[in-house]
């Protein structure tokens, strides 16, 4: 069989035809040709299939794809072509068969006698290589992926003929030549070497005038579509033309022997003149001047250097780095004068950029003729630090995505600076100083918007317009293609986009217009990432977590932990999640940027409905258990003995104990998230999963006092419960809810849900329970001032929670009994003493270090009012010890204040 790419996709088997299949079926193997021998992922031919709108059957539809063309390799002898690869394909091709390789061996050749001067011999072989070309590479296949990689082959193709051409006119070949450089500088006007040859080969057939002629017009091309005037060495061949220059000339036929005279273009000057390659500098540039500052001082600030000082700007995708990187460009180029070079090395692309490549095009426009640019990319790095020695040139290297294509573009002189822009920080660069670029502020945003859409229309919406800088998540490309939407429609409200926005199906959709579209910067960035992250990414979006731990990773996959924070630190890496907080280690948090979020969204559409609820049940599970967890840590076992509710996700114990630590720390860092888990739970039905994390989650708003959180969570739990028809959950509940309403000073509700509380606990036989809601029942009393009644109740409570045999239970009453008698005694009481110390014991035995502290500090503070410090001391140095275990902020405040008044 052979295989044909040099043109439209061809196979042939004994010389005939043979018939692929459908567009997808070519578009697979022209993928898996183009790599020949070499794995090609999955996802990546998913993508050349599908582009941005990968369905959820795109895995499976490729497999089809790949099994229907082995059936067709196998009914030619070729049964093994395509082998199946960890994560993809590789097909393999024999030698020969391939044109592409042909190709190759061919170039060789024709590289191996150019550099021994058998320049006829090299000819030879570069037309063999270059008769194999039918047209542009895979000229019929579509596929976006599939056309990036066959460009860079068309680039080869030219450059091979340019080679072919310059050993031509080395020989002689001049007349010969015109014809065909006509047509090629027809095709493609904007390639200077080509317009170059064919004025050398005008000059060199007595035609001078029309030499002059074809630069003149490349010239005016240039301007025209460019902005550029044309290189330095177009420039001086055109000068020597002009003055008639006899180097410029060579014999009619070429000279005997095998080593003929080989005249080149004028060799580059010695200083060229300054190269301005950097794209044009932003308008309406807004913000930023901390930023700019920041590197700015980076590039003045060493004056006595050695090294070439690298910044790196980094930031998720949209963020505005390239535009920050051009304008700080443009503000430093006079500091500069010997050029600023740019190059965008398409990182996280499929076409991205070799920087062999780059090195090539940074050298011709340096003065260096494509023949004198050396093969290799090492030999081409050292010409080009020689070139840039001791001159003040000003790189910079936009969409960077690892160090492998910044380090053989780093000058050598200190002379000369580098200004990078990556989604990732390049930590292998030495001495890199990395600026972490951040989303706009709201102030920010609405001074974007004004300058594109105009400052009396933002004024007459001000509301309007800070939405509309809120939906766009203040990214600076949402602004902008915002702003550009409403520029091209000067008869839309702001409002009006608004509400086209406010739906998060439809709204990347609506943040596209012209060339400019925020989908297709994510895209990249997520198909950058291996299979089992990008499903990360997609799970993630299922949860209306405002920020998340890595623990979440472990249980949307049902992954090792060590597994699931290799994923999630890819993630972070590709800017598709932020980090957050101040945590380390398992205590790292992570969130997403508002655009993100909705993108990660999209993306879920690929997971089945059954999976996507597998996995919200594992998260919330597992929040539900590591609050249960942390409960306990703070008050011992569960007070209400309550059985653990069904769909409870157990984490490894060894994260569990890494996780919950300091309870009180874990619970403050995932209030937000426990509030967003019960409802979603609620939303999804999981009944069972919603009261049991709304009951746990009472831990941190007592702490914190965050009643309107408690109310909100309770409200969900309490109607999940009755739901479930979990009589002991409702009445928790109930007693929970019960316990807001006493904070809240509505005693009479609080009576009433206390009460209702425990009649629920009596009728289910639970008298653990009825002994908490009728100790808490007493609470309203002292509260309102009836002493005497709050201590006759506080006495038949006592009584429940002994007979429950409950010592947690026990010690909190005694504890509150314990205040009233000192309301009653005074001071001095040792009634209060005495009950305070049985408290202390008894909180002991039920593991609750909470209660502890609590009653330690009580005791503290008798001690105090009887004028024994020392024994205050020791009582709050405990409360101390007790609340740092815990991670409780408000109890070491309240044990400082004591030790303080000691004094």
């Amino acid at each position: 069989m052979e295989f044909r790419i040099l043109g439209p996709l061809e196979v042939l088997a004994g010389g005939e035809p043979v018939d692929i299949g459908g567009p997808r079926r070519e578009i697979v193997l022209a993928s898996l040709l183009l790599d020949a021998g070499r794995v090609v992922p999955v996802t990546r031919l998913t993508d050349a299939i599908y582009g941005d709108d990968v369905p959820s059957t795109a895995r499976v539809q490729t497999q089809i794809c790949i099994s229907m063309l082995r059936r067709l390799l196998a009914a030619h002898g070729r049964p093994d072509a395509i082998a199946t690869r960890s994560g993809g394909y590789a097909l393999q091709v024999q030698p020969g068969v391939l044109d592409l390789d042909l190709h190759d061996e061919s170039l060789a050749a024709a590289r191996r006698s150019r550099d021994a001067h058998r320049l006829r011999e090299a000819v030879r072989h570069y037309r063999a290589a270059l008769s194999l070309w039918r047209g542009s590479t895979l000229e019929e296949i579509g596929s976006r992926m599939v056309r990036a990689a066959a460009g860079h082959l068309d680039e080869r193709r030219m450059a091979v003929w340019e080679e072919c051409i310059e050993l031509e006119l080395q020989i002689g070949g001049d007349r010969d030549l015109v014809a065909e450089l006509t047509g090629l500088v027809m095709r493609y006007p904007l390639r200077e070497r080509l317009r170059g040859q064919l004025m050398l080969a005008l000059y060199r057939s007595d035609r001078q005038a029309e030499a002059l002629e074809v630069y003149r017009s490349g010239r005016r091309t240039m301007i025209d579509e460019l902005g550029l005037e044309p290189n330095s060495w177009l420039r001086e061949l055109e000068y020597g033309i002009l003055n008639s220059d006899v180097t410029l000339r060579v014999p009619r036929s070429a000279p005997p022997g095998p080593d003929p005279v080989v005249v080149r273009p004028p060799a580059p000057s010695a200083r060229p003149p300054a190269l301005k390659m950097l794209p044009t500098d932003i308008g309406d540039f807004t913000g930023r001047a901390g930023y700019v500052h920041a590197v700015e001082q980076t590039f003045r600030g060493h004056p006595g250097r050695t090294a070439v000082p690298v910044v790196v700007v980094v930031g998720k995708p949209g963020v505005g780095k390239t535009t920050l990187a051009v304008h700080v460009a443009h503000q430093l180029a006079a500091e500069y004068p010997d050029g600023q070079f740019f190059a965008d090395l398409h990182g996280r692309a499929a076409g991205r950029a070799d920087p062999a490549d780059v090195l090539e095009r940074f050298l011709y426009v340096l003065g260096v003729p494509y023949s004198a640019i050396p093969q290799g990319p090492g030999e081409r790095s050292e010409l080009y630090r020689g070139l840039l020695s001791r001159r003040r040139t000003l790189i910079l290297l936009d969409n960077v995505e690892d160090e492998s294509q910044v380090m053989p573009l780093l000058p050598g002189d200190p002379g000369s600076v580098v200004l990078v822009t990556s989604q990732t920080r390049l930590s292998g660069i030495p001495g890199a100083v990395h600026i972490e670029l951040e989303v706009f502020d709201p102030d920010q945003s609405l001074e974007l918007l004004a300058r594109i859409v105009g400052r009396e229309r933002i004024g007459a919406e001000p509301e309007a317009a800070a939405a509309l800088a809120g939906l766009c998540g203040q990214l600076p490309l949402a602004l902008r293609i915002a702003g550009a939407r409403l520029s091209s429609r000067p008869k839309w409200w702001i409002a009006h986009l608004v509400d086209r926005l406010q739906d998060e199906v439809s709204r990347l959709d609506e943040l596209r217009h012209g060339g400019m579209e925020i989908r297709a910067s994510l895209s990249l960035s997520y198909r950058s990432v291996d299979p089992a992250a990008q499903r990360l990414f997609r799970l993630l979006g299922a949860l209306d977590f405002p920020a998340f731990s890595g623990w979440v990773a472990v249980t949307l996959l049902d992954v090792p932990a060590r597994e699931a924070q290799e994923l999630l630190d890819g993630l972070a890496d590709a800017q598709l999640v932020e980090t957050t907080g101040t945590g380390l280690g398992v205590h790292s948090r992570y969130r997403f940027q508002d655009l993100i979020r909705v993108f990660a969204r999209e993306c879920l559409a690929q997971e089945s409905p059954e999976e996507r609820e597998v996995a919200l049940k594992r998260v919330l599970g597992a929040l539900s258990y590591l609050s249960a967890a942390a409960h306990r840590r703070v008050n011992g076992r569960d007070r209400l003995q309550l059985a653990p509710a069904a769909g409870r996700w157990p984490l490894p114990e060894h994260l569990v104990e890494q996780l919950v630590d300091a309870p009180l720390e874990w619970f403050e860092q995932e209030r937000a998230s426990i509030v967003a888990g019960v409802r979603q739970a609620a939303l999804a039905g999981l009944d069972d999963i919603c009261w049991d994390l709304a009951l746990h989650s009472v831990t941190i708003f007592v702490t914190s006092t965050q009643l309107d959180d408690w109310r909100e969570t309770h409200r969900f739990g309490l109607a999940a419960a009755r739901r479930a028809g979990n009589q002991p959950a409702a009445a928790a509940l109930l007693y929970s809810v019960g316990l807001v309403a006493m904070l809240d000073q509505r005693f009479a509700d609080a009576r009433q849900e206390l009460a209702d509380a425990a009649a629920l606990f009596r009728a289910g036989g639970d008298q653990h329970g009825e002994s908490h809601a009728m100790g808490e029942l007493v609470s309203a009393d002292p509260i309102e001032g009836d002493l005497d009644a709050a201590e006759r109740r506080y006495e038949r409570a006592l009584r429940a929670a002994r007979r429950a045999g409950d010592p947690a239970r026990t010690a909190h009453v005694l504890h509150d009994m314990a205040r009233v008698q000192v309301q009653v005694d005074g001071a001095y009481t040792e009634r209060a003493m005495a009950t305070l110390d049985e408290a202390l014991e008894l909180s002991r035995r039920g593991g609750s270090r909470r209660l502890e502290a609590q009653v330690l500090h009580r005791i503290g503070l008798i001690h105090l009012a009887q004028g024994r410090p020392g024994d205050a001391v020791a009582c709050f140095n405990g409360v101390l010890g007790a609340v740092r275990e815990l991670g409780d902020p408000i109890g070491e405040a309240y044990a400082l204040h004591g030790l303080d008044q000691r004094r």
